[in-house]
């Protein structure tokens, strides 16, 4: 079962504010300024803190760390970002609705967002728009019959052995992607045209990632927001904390 961080913040604010909301009505006075409860102290300082937070993870910027390797070499697995809030319009906590319309996703943006029918944040990169044509033939991506340019990087090292590292633009926007020298079944065609208002979504390690390939295009209500910044590596509990890949998400 996955901990729903904005529920479990929301219930700590509500009952933190509840505890010392109520005291000050019913029982501050009868102490006549002796001494609150640990219950009812542990409340009032606990509470504006909870409250800014809750409020910046919603409406701002809000911390992930990338679980896998999926989106590299853009990210790696132990990379921590932050993830605009904001840059797609203002939603409610929880219901996730957006009720103050911003900037709608681009082609080439990296997001993080819940697939169909999961409450699992997934991170990937916006392939298809709204009514795109997505073709994926042997792994080269076409966009409304238009091919999407792919360069073979030379004398790149890549740890992994069989991975050939490749730069894609994508509607202009060049990243670095991954890809297997044997493709596994994730490399699968694809001819699909995305629904309005969905999202067709596709990892960076391209022959290494669980993406709309499998499960589909995503819906706008799934958007979580867009990440912007990686400030720091830290892949194992034991290891030294790094910040050399600190910079902006492209």
């Amino acid at each position: 079962m996955e901990l729903n961080l904005p529920l479990i913040f929301l219930i700590l604010i509500v009952v933190s504010g509840v505890v010392w909301l109520t005291d000050s009505l019913l029982f501050a006075k009868s102490r006549n300024g002796g001494a609150d409860p640990w219950w009812v102290d542990y409340s009032k300082s606990f509470f504006p803190i909870l409250f800014v937070v809750f409020f910046l993870r919603s409406f701002f910027y809000e911390p992930f760390q990338i679980p896998s390797g999926s989106m590299e070499p853009t990210l790696k697995s132990g990379d921590f970002i932050l993830v605009n809030k904001f840059a797609y319009g203002l939603r409610i906590p929880l219901e996730n609705s957006t009720f103050f319309e911003m900037d709608s996703p681009k082609r080439g943006d990296v997001m993080v967002f819940f697939p169909p029918g999961s409450s699992q944040y997934f991170i990937k990169r916006v392939v298809g728009l709204p009514g795109d044509r997505i073709q994926v033939l042997n792994g080269q991506v076409f966009i409304n019959g238009e091919i999407q340019p792919q360069e073979l990087v030379m004398g790149y090292p890549v740890n992994e052995p069989r991975v050939l590292e490749t730069k894609e633009t994508l509607g202009g926007v060049e990243h670095s992607m991954y890809r297997n020298v044997n493709p596994g079944s994730l490399s699968v065609n694809v001819n699909v045209v995305v629904p309005e208002g969905h999202y067709f979504m596709m990892g960076d390690n391209r022959d290494n990632s669980n993406d709309s390939r499998a499960w589909g295009p995503v819906p706008e209500q799934n958007i979580v927001g867009r990440a912007d910044v990686k400030w720091m590596f830290w892949d194992k509990f034991f290891s030294v904390p790094s910040f050399d890949r600190v910079g902006e998400i492209n």
